[in-house]
């Protein structure tokens, strides 16, 4: 059977920008099932739209960027910069994870820019390890996880935590054949342009993803790149899928 993998972020085009590279490669070589899901619709990314207007628009740029590689979206409703690790938000994750049933799972980076990130990933982590549990959120139409699935903590925004202290990857995939497909899958999110140029002050949505590739390609030698670390606490899995099914590149010494 095809491998089935999830991303689980928080705004709708964050899964575009840290790991939609490595998705295309699982879905060429691997014909892996591929979902994208966000905990919000980024009800906050406009300066100019109320919350439901961007929030409709975003909901169908995070489903046409998923549809290019054959993937779904879902959105879990939450509101930007009101995601808390709470029981709400822990079952639905958990109830997502045992409705994709995926064998790998992508998540944020523990330390990040935005505690929308950083919640994010502690309730997919979370949620990882409670799907497998029958007394957890137990629902007649979803049966737990067999097991625990691999996880994946992507980089941080610009490779750095909270204090700007680098936050190096375990590993990297070479996504330097796929990064035109990563760029469209980006590009389908046409609204951030204009809200990233009065917010944060940048005019270049795709040419910054290109740019933090280049990057992280350098470290290893390649074109273009995305980096990884794996959670690999007690209880989840210790060997590397994602590395057995797409390579891994550590960094040149030197």
């Amino acid at each position: 059977m095809p491998i089935t993998v999830l991303g689980v972020f928080a705004h709708p085009d964050d899964a575009e920008f840290l790991c939609a590279g490595t998705l295309i490669r699982l879905a060429n070589e691997q014909q892996a099932v591929v979902h994208i899901a966000s905990m919000t619709p980024g009800d906050c990314g406009s300066a100019e739209l109320p919350p439901e207007q961007i929030s409709a628009i975003r909901r169908t740029e995070g489903e046409r960027s998923a549809a290019l590689i054959g993937g779904r979206y879902y959105c879990l409703e939450e509101r930007d910069l009101l995601i808390f690790y709470q029981e709400r938000t822990l079952v639905k994750v958990t109830r997502l994870l045992r409705e994709v049933r995926p064998q790998i799972v992508f998540t944020h980076c523990p330390t990040d820019y935005l505690l929308d990130h950083e919640v994010t990933s502690q309730i997919v982590r979370a949620a990882c390890f409670a799907a497998p549990v029958p007394n957890f959120a137990p629902d007649p139409g979803l049966d737990p996880l067999d097991h625990i699935p691999h996880l994946y903590y992507c980089d941080p925004i610009e490779g750095k935590d909270l204090f700007g202290r680098p936050v190096p990857a375990q590993f990297y995939v070479d996504i330097s054949s796929v990064v035109d497909r990563k760029t469209q899958m980006l590009a389908c999110h046409a609204s951030q342009r204009q809200w990233l140029l009065k917010h944060h002050g940048m005019d270049e949505y795709l040419e910054a993803m290109r740019r933090w590739g280049r990057q992280q390609g350098e470290r290893v030698g390649v074109a273009y790149a995305e980096g990884f670390r794996q959670h690999l606490g007690h209880s989840y899995p210790q060997d590397n899928r994602l590395a057995q099914l797409v390579g891994a590149l550590q960094p040149r010494s030197g």
